[in-house]
């Protein structure tokens, strides 16, 4: 049998076999202790961004119709992590949304690629800008490049590696959807690996805009803009995405999206193509789970990822 090895920062050769199985197990436990709370939590959380809105039940007011009810799941919570297109929206003032994910990736011509925690804060600074905070590892044969705030740089010529990378930036919400003028928001972010075969910080600029349309459906779509650097390589990426997402009931929602990446005065050019359906669904109004897969469209793209998450908001 064929075991690869991996060698870490230290110089270290460790077996990555034994590596990959602990990190799966890692990766299944944060997962399930994020459900447990939720489902303890359920009865605790106050529903709605806006805590100055109450809940109004069916039967406290003898004088609602069914139709004046009001539900908790009118304004629930909306994470960037669900697609790779990220939300239109900003966290309200005053409020956090915490996001997390694992991601398995099948890349074509390297080691399969797993990426854990995928941490993101996003904390309300204003009624229009949020501040944005995380962190991640990853470990394989190429860089993460299915999640909206990974790096997505290949490693280089299948060794598998391993790096850490801190998350930080600002989103600021533009606009407001009327008729045709779509809602929008701008993101710039930064990276910066705190151990992994290439210290550089990458920088990424994002336009999101998005349409509510008739029927429970929402067409949103975001062109990124990055400068990074591989060793000595020094690049520019354009990555845009388009998704459509249809509301199922109240608590469910599903996607189908494409995104792409491509390079620019890069050694070696890259373009990727990618199909990825998902679904989701609301635990609660502040607390959503959700999984996505993606299929490649070309041979630079990896065969298959999967991506399984949470977001609460509180």
């Amino acid at each position: 049998m064929k075991v690869s090895r991996l060698i870490d920062s230290d110089g270290v050769v460790q077996d990555t076999s034994v590596t990959q199985q602990r990190f799966r197990f890692a990766a299944a436990g944060w997962i399930a202790a994020w459900l447990c709370l939720a489902v303890v939590g359920d009865g605790e959380f106050t529903y709605g961004q806006d805590r100055g809105i109450g809940l109004l039940l069916r039967g406290q007011d003898a004088e609602l119709s069914e139709r004046d009810e009001v539900s908790p799941f009118e304004n629930h919570i909306e994470t960037d992590r669900d697609s790779f297109t990220p939300s239109t929206r900003t966290v309200a003032s005053g409020m956090r949304i915490v996001e997390s994910s694992y991601s398995f990736i099948d890349n074509r011509r390297a080691a399969e690629t797993h990426s854990f925690p995928e941490l993101l804060l996003r904390i309300g600074l204003a009624e229009r800008i949020e501040l944005r905070l995380g962190g991640n590892y990853e470990v394989g044969g190429e860089g993460s490049d299915v999640s909206g705030g990974a790096s997505g740089e290949a490693f280089g010529e299948g060794k598998l590696v391993s790096e850490t990378q801190l998350l930080y930036g600002l989103k600021g919400h533009l606009s407001d959807q009327s008729g045709w003028l779509p809602e929008s928001s701008v993101i710039l972010q930064g990276h910066t690996p705190t151990s992994g075969p290439d210290p550089a910080t990458a920088f990424t600029a994002a336009y999101v805009l998005g349409w509510e349309l008739p029927g429970e459906w929402k067409l949103d779509s975001a062109i990124r803009f990055g400068a990074d650097k591989e060793h000595d390589d020094r690049f520019e990426q354009w990555v845009p995405s388009i998704v459509l997402r249809k509301t199922l009931a109240e608590r469910w929602n599903v996607h189908a999206e494409y995104f792409g990446s491509f390079s620019q005065n890069k050694e070696h050019e890259s373009v990727r193509h990618v199909f990825s359906p998902g679904v989701h669904y609301l635990i609660t109004p502040d607390i959503e789970i959700g999984l996505r897969v993606g299929f490649g469209l070309n041979d630079q793209t990896a065969r298959f990822f999967s991506n399984a998450g949470i977001g609460w908001r509180f």
